[in-house]
């Protein structure tokens, strides 16, 4: 069945089964690969998109149930100006370590300060729970975040 659907502002087509992960149809169909597959359980936020601003697990999430919300990915959400301040940021702190759950950090920080710009410590731990980082770079994650939030400096 075709699906049309709106990815990082342009309208894109995937001719696959409803049942099809977003996560698979982002990689295999529309060749973005930035979004990771890391447990295929939405535990570990390596897949996570946005659907209309909000993150979202792209493993677990049916093509079937996107609808009509707009998906934006890591190669898209630069493009945003809090999305270009995380990725910044994440540069300047030189937060990713090996890298593979950066996308998915990247997504939910910049979900978090599009709904609060200036977050506590607190409401960066909830954000951010549930985006596992194997290298335990969660400390640069965090001062990235408050990086980009302009409550610390680089």
């Amino acid at each position: 069945m075709a699906f049309t659907l709106t990815v990082n502002g342009q309208t894109r087509t995937a001719d696959v089964d409803g049942d099809t992960p977003l996560l698979w149809v982002l990689r295999d169909t529309l060749g973005l690969v930035g979004a990771k597959f890391g447990c295929g359980a939405a535990l570990c936020g390596a897949c996570t998109v946005h659907l209309d601003g909000a993150p979202a697990r792209a493993c677990v999430t049916p093509i079937s149930r996107v609808g009509t919300r707009a998906v934006t990915t890591i190669e898209g959400v630069g493009k945003t100006p809090v999305g270009a301040k995380v990725q910044a940021a994440w540069q300047a702190v030189d937060a990713p370590q090996c890298g593979y759950c950066q996308a998915g950090q990247i997504m939910s920080a910049t979900a978090l300060l599009t709904a609060k710009p200036k977050p506590t410590d607190a409401e960066i731990d909830a954000a951010m729970n549930g985006n596992l980082c194997r290298c335990a770079a969660y400390l640069r994650i965090k001062k990235a975040i408050k990086v980009a939030a302009g409550l610390v400096e680089a």
